[in-house]
């Protein structure tokens, strides 16, 4: 009777651990919003490079592409030439990319290093520096890197967060350019 209850708590001490895992995981990634949901505006952003400032509104008729990264992130870094690349194929179509710098680092809050870390790296779309978090917490992300994709109404319709399925990612972004937008209400 002894090594059956202790089988058993064995196996719920393995089941409660498996629950656990489970709710801790990161959300499914190349997820598609089940319900679309507004996508907050960018806020608290302390400088941009690469671009004017840029609101949400100004965006509706474009697909937007929002990409939390840093550049001390190896997966961001990994993930960048896929961004880059969606950046140049797609802007003439409707495409507008926003890195929104989150830093993880005291350091990676510098401008001048953000600067030095963007030409270093080539990039050439719009790059929002969110030191305070403040864009970060509008979108309620927990990750780095993190991409949410934005249709022309203004609704985040998709999400992935870490790297892999650019494939897929990129099949979204080109669907979405396709689609014709709403009329205004």
């Amino acid at each position: 009777m002894k090594l059956r209850s202790s089988t058993l708590l064995a196996a719920v001490a393995i089941a409660a651990t498996v629950v656990l895992v489970t709710l801790a995981a990161p959300p499914a990634i190349g997820t598609p919003a089940a319900h679309p949901v507004a996508a907050p505006d960018f806020q608290g952003i302390a400088t941009w490079q690469n671009s004017p400032p840029l609101a949400m509104q100004g965006l509706r008729g474009k697909v937007v592409l929002v990409d939390f990264w840093t550049y001390t992130c190896s997966n961001c870094l990994n993930q960048l030439p896929y961004v880059k690349e969606w950046h140049a194929k797609y802007k003439d179509q409707g495409l507008v990319v926003v890195g929104v710098h989150t830093p993880e680092y005291a350091f990676e809050k510098s401008t001048p290093n953000v600067q030095e870390a963007i030409r270093k790296l080539q990039i050439t779309h719009a790059v929002a520096q969110d030191n305070d978090y403040a864009t970060w917490r509008a979108f309620n992300n927990q990750f780095w890197p993190a991409l949410y994709l934005i249709d022309k109404q203004g609704r985040i319709v998709y999400t992935h967060f870490g790297e892999g399925r650019y494939g897929e990612t990129e099949g979204r972004i080109k669907a979405l350019l396709a689609e014709t937008p709403a009329p205004a209400r």
